[in-house]
């Protein structure tokens, strides 16, 4: 994918942490960005800060919302197709994160169709605007692989959405689909997880775009990747 001219991206949850540092990345290179995120305030800062770079069109809304994502979806075949497709947008669930025998069902419900239920849901949405080569990237996380005590909710939605992810590419060979883990970030998300915790020590979202890059314009197969193990190689070896 050299050929950024006339490039379009939808990015999920992008009014801050990862979906922010990708989407100011890719409207840096010039790529027509179609981006939402829940809180309107928010995302209308980071449209008028990207819309000096690039076309935006921000769509305030809920990922689960079936009218949202028919409205982004229209938005990107107006836009001329969709290159990339970003599920990005994600809950953690009840903070302090509770243990598995005292987690509420009724919000582990809300954090499946949002991690979960949402992307296969957005992927759905938006099929008939993927161009020839169209990349879905599914942001995931070593929660759902690892069994971190405490992340029972959030883990298994990742783990949910990456068997998800695997399976969609084995059953559309024409999609690249990769389900990527952006290692921990400094994120609200991340401050959330830890209440009152110091968490400068993690890296910023920025850290691990260079690697979401690698799987967007170079030309790796569908699969399973860490972005920061993505970050030291060359963009060739990805050809």
């Amino acid at each position: 994918m050299d050929d950024r001219k006339n490039k379009v991206a939808l990015i999920t949850g992008a009014s801050r942490g990862l979906g922010l540092a990708l989407a100011r990345e890719l409207a840096r290179r010039g790529w027509t960005l179609i981006i939402d995120a829940r809180g309107q305030a928010a995302l209308e800062r980071v449209r008028a800060e990207l819309s000096k770079q690039t076309s935006v069109f921000a769509f305030a809304g809920d990922v689960t919302n079936q009218a949202h994502r028919r409205a982004m979806a229209v938005a990107a075949l107006g836009a001329g197709g969709l290159d990339v497709l970003v599920n990005n947008a994600s809950i953690l669930g009840p903070s302090p994160r509770p243990q598995l025998l005292d987690y509420p069902l009724e919000a582990l419900e809300q954090v499946y169709r949002t991690n979960v239920v949402a992307p296969l849901a957005f992927v759905q949405a938006v099929r008939h605007a993927f161009k020839p080569g169209a990349r879905v990237i599914n942001v995931t996380s070593d929660a759902g692989v690892e069994p971190y005590a405490g992340w029972g909710g959030y883990g298994s939605s990742k783990a949910a959405l990456e068997q998800l992810s695997a399976i969609l590419a084995e059953e559309n060979s024409a999609l690249r689909v990769y389900w990527v883990d952006p290692g921990d970030m400094r994120t609200q998300m991340q401050q959330d997880a830890f209440p009152g915790e110091d968490i400068s020590d993690r890296l910023p979202p920025e850290a691990s775009v260079p690697g979401f890059l690698k799987l967007i314009e170079g030309d790796l197969p569908s699969g399973r990747y860490a972005a920061r193990a993505l970050n030291a190689e060359p963009l060739e070896s990805a050809r």
